[in-house]
């Protein structure tokens, strides 16, 4: 059984994608390891080499989380697999509640924004932040607090006995969220080497220089490499400079090894933070 780190607690949505992934691509079961922040998430996966970590790294709607993105190339770990899953959000309390009896919300910042059509509904219910979906629901579990109600995922509802007032409340419900999954070195080596990698994620930085990016795109295209998201950054200390974070997806891996080589003259500190294989499956 594997031990994978999240930030947040249990039911949060990282472990919906962490068992997501592992029981779809291997028949796993899994073990949680729950981290306060994504930079432990990071120390974790460090300190011991068994340990597999997953963070999201980029949602549909309140788009790319640019510190994970940071924090991955920085750590020198290894992407091995992604998870994409629907966000659908669900209103819980205490068991003897009702949508009558609200008088306070709790969420994560942006699961509120994400549901702030359905919050409207509730005018005279107060609306407060908390570090994560899954935490509000287990405070107010924990600690039996009488008018409360979270929005967090139906699976936190059932884990800490909440009852669901109301489902699929978001307001956009084409929200999906995707998810990384991140190793040490030599256990990525041993989890992907027999895999049929189709997908990387790399990153690199451009001379600033007229053209300098539709070259590099302009070659990938000619060896039929796909780039299926790009993401700048800006890089501190060095003004009008970016990091540019790049997906790929190829169909043939000779065709994929070539163009990286053809492009890494043009680039500067080119690094492939993993190959990996592509997951399109959002089934919750």
């Amino acid at each position: 059984m594997k031990t994978i780190a999240i930030q947040g607690v249990k039911g949060a949505y990282h472990e919906i994608a962490a068992r997501m992934y592992f029981k779809e691509n291997r028949g796993e079961d899994i073990e949680i390891l729950p981290c306060n922040q994504f930079k432990d998430v990071i120390a974790a996966v460090k300190k011991d080499p068994n340990i597999i970590g997953i963070m999201a790294i980029e949602n549909t709607i309140a788009g790319s989380l640019l510190q994970n993105h940071e924090l991955i190339r920085e750590s020198d770990l290894v992407v091995i697999g992604e998870q994409k899953i629907r966000i659908s959000h669900s209103f819980a309390a205490l068991p003897d509640e009702s949508l009558e009896t609200i008088t306070e919300v709790n969420s994560h910042p942006i699961a509120l924004m994400q549901c702030a059509d359905y919050l409207k509904t509730l005018p005279s219910a107060k609306v407060v932040e908390e570090e994560d979906t899954a935490l509000s629901a287990k405070l107010i579990s924990e600690k039996n607090l009488k008018g409360h109600a979270a929005i967090c995922s139906k699976y936190a509802a059932e884990l800490y006995g909440l009852k669901v007032l109301d489902e699929g409340i978001e307001t956009n419900k084409r929200n999906f969220t995707r998810f990384l999954l991140i190793a040490n070195r030599w256990l990525a080596e041993e989890l992907v080497k027999d895999s049929d990698n189709s997908k990387s994620s790399v990153v690199f930085t451009l001379p600033h220089t007229e053209g300098s990016l539709s070259k590099v795109l302009a070659i990938l295209s000619f060896y039929d490499v796909n780039l299926t998201k790009i993401q700048s950054l800006p890089i501190l200390g060095r003004e009008w400079e970016y990091l540019f974070y790049v997906d790929l997806t190829f169909n043939n891996l000779l065709k994929y090894k070539q163009g990286l080589d053809a492009i890494r003259p043009l680039t500067k500190d080119f690094k492939i933070l993993g190959e990996y294989k592509e997951n399109n499956n959002t089934n919750v």
